[in-house]
Formats: C-alpha cells, sequence, structure tokens
C-alpha cells in the first residue's frame, strides 16, 4: 500500500511540476517566431540553417550586466560577421524597449520581444512573469521600460544544421561575447 501511495505521489508531482527541459547539446532548434526590435515578424526558419545563429536570452534591457553584455556583442559584431554569425538577444521587453535600447546603446544586432517568456520556455530557459519596470535617463528624459517576463540569462550556439553546438547556463554577461566568438573561431 505505501509502495502505490508512493507511486501515485510521485507520479502526480511529476505531471504537474515538469517544466519543459532544455534543449540539449546535438538537439535541433524547433521553429519558432517573435516581433522583432523594428516591429516585424523574425522566423526562425528565415536564419537558423543558414548560418551559425547566436541566441542570447538575457533579463532586461538598460540594466548594467545586460548593457555590457550587449555592447560586447556589438564591439565583436565585425568578427561575428566575418565567421558568418548572427547574433540575436531574446528578452521579455517589448520591441518599444528593445528600440530605445539599441539607441541607446548604438547597437547593431536583432533584438527579440518574447514578452510572455514562450520563446525562453521553448528553449528550456528559466521565466519568471510579473510586471517589473526599469527607469532611465536617455538624452536627460526619464523612460520606463516595462516586461511582463523576465528570462535567465542563457546563450546558445545554433549550427548551419540547425541544431545546438554550445549551451551555457551560467552566462558571465560581461565575458560572454567573447567566449561565444572564441567558440565560434574554434569549431569553424
Amino acid at each position: 500500500m505505501k509502495n502505490a501511495v508512493f507511486i501515485v505521489s510521485l507520479t502526480s508531482i511529476l505531471m504537474c511540476g515538469l517544466k519543459a527541459s532544455a534543449i540539449g547539446l546535438n538537439e535541433p532548434v524547433p521553429a519558432f517566431e517573435a516581433i522583432d526590435d523594428e516591429g516585424n515578424v523574425w522566423k526562425s526558419t528565415d536564419h537558423i540553417g543558414k548560418k551559425m545563429v547566436v541566441l542570447y536570452f538575457y533579463p532586461a534591457d538598460m540594466t548594467g550586466g545586460c548593457t555590457a553584455q550587449a555592447c560586447g556583442y556589438r564591439d565583436r559584431m565585425e568578427s561575428f560577421r566575418n565567421l558568418n554569425a548572427e547574433v540575436v538577444g531574446v528578452s521579455g521587453d517589448t520591441a518599444k524597449n528593445h528600440q530605445v535600447f539599441k539607441k541607446a546603446h548604438q547597437l547593431n544586432f536583432t533584438l527579440l520581444a518574447d514578452t510572455d517568456g514562450k520563446i525562453a520556455e521553448l528553449f528550456g530557459v528559466p521565466v519568471s512573469r510579473g510586471e517589473k519596470t526599469v527607469t532611465k535617463s536617455i538624452d536627460g528624459v526619464d523612460v520606463d521600460l516595462t516586461r511582463t517576463a523576465t528570462a535567465k540569462r542563457w546563450t546558445f550556439i545554433i549550427d548551419r544544421n540547425g541544431k545546438v553546438v554550445h549551451r551555457d547556463d551560467r552566462v558571465n554577461a560581461k565575458a560572454d561575447p567573447d567566449s561565444v566568438e572564441m567558440f565560434i573561431k574554434a569549431v569553424e
């Protein structure tokens, strides 16, 4: 009887408590769509499988670590282009927030709006929900950037076959662009 109760309890916990597992190495990336920083639909199938894609999830626009990470990618963009690699950032911020972030820091790559956290979940990236606002002064004007989903900082490198060849779920924001560039150079 104790074994039956244990099995039923364990089954209930597993059925109710499991979240999507993270995409592992050498696994194909599922197709997805999102709104980019220009308000256009960005389709993964138009990019993934055509070149190396660096897909990095970050918590929020205009925050310290996220800005350092984004500016690191910006500063290495010529090298990434020479490696035929596309960099794409994903956060729970809106396309409008992304426009402000890109303009404030002259970012030269695509940012995707994952306002409901579904893309992060698709990749197994932990997400918390709830409205959060960051207020920043830009050109002397206070701007409120509100988001409803906050993903953990994870980075995926996807090869030309559409498979994950690198996954980092313990990202150091400042060091991430450099380590990603070194990884891509090593596999090319």
